[in-house]
């Protein structure tokens, strides 16, 4: 027969049951809606002031179609330059991918290239159908005009007509890559605006989003100081930010 707890215990186990319910659910909760209100500049400054380090993608990668706020989990795709494959081998991957492609998830594509587009219309078009919120990719686009139309958010380094066929390939999917400094771990978060990319690690991604949202409120407090004619380095001491 079991023996019957002590209110204490009782209390303590709800209390145990209770924090175990709330890391799951921020295991798990999407922070994309959340994420999507915020900005990299209060994203990156509670980050940095929590000692975190590369988490913003190079500077050069820059919205070449629409400029649109773009948030969520992250796809990952590896590619590599491969002259001796066959224009059906490459095809064939790229589908492939496109195929596998995440609803929900931002594609992030660490090409390893440095010539040819790694997104254009037709793919867009696919990805978009299928509920991707955008692409980075670290390398080329084409079809611009038609993303523009499209409204389809894609960040990269340069724009070229030349395409993958019979010269670049996916690697894989769904792997660690790296851009930059910036190592990306599949389901890690990412933050895209005019300002550029910040990338928030998953296991520390509620943490960092709440602490935006209250660091948002704090700016908020120091520009109604700043219009109310507070001096600005009052305001910095009043509130410890600027």
């Amino acid at each position: 027969m079991a023996s019957k707890r002590s209110p204490l215990e009782m209390a303590r186990a709800a209390s145990a049951s209770a924090r175990a319910a709330a890391d799951l659910l921020q295991r798990t909760e999407d922070l994309s809606p959340r994420l999507a209100m915020l900005y990299t500049g209060v994203v990156h400054d509670v980050m940095r002031g929590m000692g975190l380090k590369d988490f913003t993608l190079p500077h050069t990668l820059h919205p070449v179609t629409v400029a649109r706020t773009i948030a969520g989990p992250i796809f990952t795709v590896r590619g590599k330059v491969s002259p001796e494959a066959t224009p059906h081998d490459t095809l064939l991957a790229w589908t492939g991918f496109l195929s596998k492609a995440k609803s929900g998830h931002i594609v992030v594509i660490a090409a390893n290239d440095e010539e040819v587009a790694h997104m254009g219309e037709l793919s867009g078009e696919t990805l978009m159908r299928k509920g991707v919120p955008g692409v980075v990719a670290d390398g080329g686009c084409r079809d611009v005009e038609f993303l523009i139309e499209m409204g389809f958010p894609v960040y990269a380094r340069y724009a070229t007509p030349r395409d993958i066929v019979g010269y670049w390939m996916v690697d894989a999917m769904d792997v660690p890559i790296k851009i930059g400094p910036v190592s990306i771990a599949p389901q890690d978060y990412l933050l895209a605006d005019r300002d550029g990319i910040i990338v928030v690690p998953r296991a520390r991604a509620a943490e960092i989003v709440s602490a935006a949202a209250v660091a948002v409120g704090t700016e908020s407090q120091i520009r109604t100081a700043i219009l109310s004619g507070m001096d600005p380095q009052e305001a910095y001491l009043k509130f410890g930010k600027f």
